[in-house]
């Protein structure tokens, strides 16, 4: 369901009924968990039937894939938005790294399901993430290769600098206890400029 919700993040914007729908379940979600939720649940919280529920979601795995599919939208749209007029790799990766680290702490649904039901997400993070590594990769190499024309990398090059930057911010989400100093969005833009942005840069003059 993560795979296929990433995959999904640029499809169209549900319709307003859907979207209520989808509010209501992800409140849900975040107050109950996925395995206490039922469709009646949520159905009672939104205010609509079940048959409302049922006309759009035949199921709660493919209203669990919704929420998701919507949180990864939202996500990519805040990160737009983060980085909009940045201006070289230092910004762009500064920006980008501090955004992604900062909105995954705080995200309310996420951390509910990493302290309740790891068993439901952590896979997808750790020992079964190679699809949904590569899935978040390409959507993230494509929003890197808009901001960073003109920097001298290359299709290859901006796909292992979107991975490289997945796999920190995972990392430093799953285990936060480290040396390095990231814990505010000021010292993830410090640690960005010090680390990631150097070895960037370094594959742009080679590039030249």
């Amino acid at each position: 369901m993560l795979q296929e919700a990433i995959e999904q993040a640029g499809s169209p914007e549900p319709d307003p009924t859907t979207e209520r729908i989808l509010v209501g379940a992800r409140q849900q979600f975040e107050e109950f968990g996925l395995r206490r939720t039922t469709m009646e649940d949520v159905a009672r919280r939104v205010g609509v039937s079940r048959v409302t529920i049922y006309r759009r979601f035949p199921g709660k795995d493919a209203l669990v894939g919704a929420v998701l599919l919507e949180e990864a939208r939202r996500f990519f749209g805040e990160l737009e938005v983060a980085v909009e007029g940045c201006e070289g790799v230092d910004e762009v990766l500064a920006e980008g790294f501090a955004f992604a680290l900062e909105r995954l702490r705080g995200h309310v649904l996420l951390n509910r399901l990493l302290d309740t039901e790891p068993e439901s997400i952590l896979p997808h993070l750790t020992l079964e993430s190679q699809s949904v590594v590569e899935s978040i990769r390409g959507l993230l190499a494509s929003h890197l290769a808009l901001r960073l024309e003109g920097a001298r990398l290359t299709p290859a090059d901006v796909e292992v600098a979107a991975e490289m930057l997945l796999r920190l911010v995972l990392s430093f989400l799953l285990t936060p206890h480290t040396v390095a100093r990231v814990e505010t969005p000021d010292e993830a833009r410090r640690f960005a400029r010090r680390y990631l942005s150097p070895a960037l840069s370094s594959v742009a003059a080679e590039n030249r």
